[in-house]
């Protein structure tokens, strides 16, 4: 019996054991059940949680935010003509997918694959393909590409699929800085690209300096998207748009750039020299309206060899063009003889030093007025050793601007450099040797002389415009204050005038143009600062000029690096080809009867109307219409509106017409030629410049998708 009991007890105490572990499991799972649905209710309440706002990870999953990027404002020239633009390129792309509604995919690939084929260089059997395409699994692709052939799609190709209207096509739109005119303005204009994240940024020149007020302020775009990040049908989306960067329109003037550039291909294939700079400017307002060097470079390739400008970020030893200063510092101290005579050849200072003009003998005792147009360094020595001091021509040199930079709206702009105080450092100044300035710089104290003594500000920016067209910035004359008399300048013409009728500039005579002008030449220092290098090349020649010399209209500034000795005439060649260009361009050809008083024409904008009625109204006024296409309505043009062209000028025309042929290019620009291959989107490869000598395909042949043809230009004199 008491083994029963014993037995009974312990059976009991394990029921007991198992009814506590119950309990206990019962009592946790109360207390995890309560945690979870204290923790739901949290959840569901609560807007935040560990720190992350619910809302907007919830809102992350499933809004998609793109976006819209400004688009990248314009530069222009003077008459409204883009130099430097946004351009876009398009990828076709077709959404098969059915989910996204009948209008929002392709839902009749036969019909899709007929129309596409009109305007694309493929099939309707190659479309087809690209349309019946399957993924690995089998599936219908939710959108497809078309290949090479549906890439890099122009505007124009782009607004013929457009038009077709079909359900399902659609296009990715990329975008890059284009410079229609190549080397044209390269070190004004600089460059922009596309940095990591596809914005277009500048690094050099306009575009850099300017690039915030070009750049804009991006939008965007916020949609709910499904699954694979599509955009759900039907549903809102929050587009806040982009505000457009500011226009920017330069005082260049296309026609007198192309004349600059022109002379100077024509010099470079004429003669052997380093380099080339020439500045062309308004004398009566300071408007820069040509810039450019030898060395320039194509923006859209970006084949530099040098990151400075040489007319802004490069400053020379100007040689005698500096005699133009001295002299009128000399005038301008109340000190100046004209009559009064000095011996000539060789003057030998204080410590020693040996100064010698460049005729070694010189030409005996000669005044001043005649020392000037022989460029004597003696005649200038005489007149600071005699009449001024070094405080005299240093103060003088600053007030016409040297030794500061001018401020033009160019960057990379220096200062040059004054630095002198011996007085062997100070005779030198007064030919322009010790001594450093910019072309820039030497443009700026020429105005003086153009406008009776007032100095001007140069300038290059012409106005800044907003994406809405209001004018934000109007740049225009800015007089900087009187730095000499009306005497001074008048005496400095008539000194100028010498040089070329009977003195050292005598080759740039050309008659009736009535061209003042000062030349120089100055060695180059040895880039070890030990003194000037001594062969037959090592010099820079430079060229001061103005015209017409009764009331200036244009002013030029110009140098030539290492000419040949053999053959140094380039600056003489560019001088008066840029001269008699410029002088007919603007109607000044004084010595002239001839020439029409209508040599220019504006032209208007021409889209949408008749081609054979613009072409009979253009070619009345002189100009050399091109049109392109066999349509009867204009879709495009170039030049732009308000440009104003020369008589025998080109003009394109682009019509609705498609059938595009490859003309008889003989005898066209290199300019014009690579305009007319580039607004029909055919390849093309070329070889010399100037003038068009031969072409690889026929006239006349039709232009498609493939068409490839290599040019062969040569200069023209």
């Amino acid at each position: 019996m008491p083994q029963k009991k014993t037995k009974s007890k312990k059976k009991k105490k394990k029921i007991n054991m198992n009814v506590r572990i119950a309990n206990i499991f019962l009592i946790f799972s109360f207390v995890l059940f309560a945690v979870f649905l204290y923790r739901a209710g949290f959840l569901a309440l609560s807007d935040e949680i560990d720190g992350r706002d619910l809302k907007q990870f919830a809102a992350s999953r499933t809004t998609a935010h793109d976006t819209i990027l400004a688009k990248r404002g314009t530069i222009y020239d003077v008459n409204g003509e883009a130099i430097a633009q946004n351009v876009y390129s398009y990828t076709l792309i077709a959404y098969l997918a059915e989910s996204r509604g009948e209008r929002n995919y392709v839902s009749d690939k036969e019909m899709t694959a007929e129309q596409l084929s009109t305007v694309l260089n493929l099939s309707r059997e190659q479309i087809l393909s690209y349309l019946n395409r399957k993924s690995q699994t089998g599936e219908t692709p939710y959108q497809v590409e078309f290949g090479s052939k549906g890439k890099g799609l122009t505007e124009l190709t782009k607004d013929k699929i457009v038009a077709l209207n079909l359900p399902g096509i659609d296009f990715i739109e990329t975008q890059k800085r284009y410079y229609p005119k190549g080397n044209f303005l390269s070190y004004t204009l600089g460059y922009a690209k596309l940095d990591e994240s596809g914005k277009i940024i500048g690094e050099l020149g306009i575009e850099s300096l300017y690039n915030e007020e070009l750049t804009g302020t991006d939008g965007y775009r916020e949609y709910q998207k499904d699954l694979r990040g599509y955009k759900i049908v039907n549903t809102q989306e929050q587009v806040q748009e982009a505000v457009d960067g500011n226009n920017i329109y330069l005082t260049i003037d296309s026609n007198v750039q192309f004349f600059i550039e022109q002379a100077l291909e024509n010099a470079k294939n004429a003669y052997n020299f380093e380099e080339l700079n020439i500045v062309v400017a308004e004398a009566k307002t300071g408007k820069i309206l040509g810039i450019s060097s030898s060395t320039s470079f194509d923006p859209n390739i970006r084949n530099l060899t040098s990151y400075m400008d040489p007319n802004i970020s490069i400053a020379i030893e100007p040689g005698s063009t500096m005699k133009i200063f001295s002299y009128m510092a000399a005038m301008e101290a109340g000190k100046y003889n004209g009559e009064e005579t000095f011996k000539s050849g060789t003057y030998v200072t204080k410590d020693g030093t040996e100064i010698g003009d460049w005729k070694r003998e010189g030409w005996g005792y000669i005044t001043y007025d005649h020392g000037f147009a022989l460029s004597s360094n003696i005649g200038v020595v005489n007149l600071i050793d005699r009449y001024m001091s070094r405080e005299i021509l240093k103060d003088y040199y600053k007030k016409l601007g040297f030794g500061s930079k001018t401020g033009i709206e160019l960057s990379k702009e220096v200062s040059g450099k004054l630095d002198f105080r011996y007085e062997t450092e100070v005779l030198n100044a007064g030919f322009g040797q010790g001594i450093m300035t910019t072309s820039i710089q030497n443009i700026k104290a020429l105005t003086s002389i153009a406008n009776d003594g007032i100095l001007l500000q140069p300038y290059i920016v012409d106005k800044i415009v907003d994406s809405t067209g209001k004018i934000v910035k109007q740049n225009t004359r800015t007089e900087l204050g009187r730095v000499a008399s009306k005497q001074t300048t008048d005496k400095m013409k008539e000194l100028m005038e010498q040089v070329v009728l009977n003195g050292t500039g005598s080759s740039y005579r050309m008659d009736g143009y009535n061209i003042i002008a000062k030349t120089g030449t100055a060695q180059i220092a040895s880039e070890n600062g030990t003194g000037y290098l001594t062969g037959a090349s090592d010099v820079i020649r430079g060229f001061a000029g103005m015209f017409p010399k009764e009331d200036p209209k244009i002013i030029i500034y110009a140098n030539v690096k290492r000419p040949s000795p053999n053959n140094p005439n380039a600056l003489v060649m560019v001088i008066k080809e840029v001269v008699e260009n410029v002088s007919k361009y603007y109607n000044i050809y004084s010595g002239s009867e001839d020439i029409s008083k209508d040599v220019r024409y504006k032209i208007d904008q021409y889209t949408n109307q008749s081609v054979e009625k613009v072409k009979a109204a253009l070619e009345v006024n002189g100009l050399d219409v091109v049109v392109i296409g066999d349509g009867d309505k204009i879709i495009s043009q170039s030049p732009n509106e308000k440009v104003t062209l020369t008589k025998g000028n080109k003009i394109f025309l682009v019509t609705n017409g498609m059938n595009f042929t490859f003309p008889d290019f003989t005898g066209w620009s290199k300019k014009d030629t690579k305009t007319y291959l580039d607004l029909v989107g055919a390849s093309y490869t070329t070889e010399g410049t100037g003038y068009l000598t031969s072409q690889s395909v026929p006239a006349f042949t039709p232009i498609t998708g493939e068409s490839s043809i290599h040019l062969v230009f040569e200069p023209k004199y």
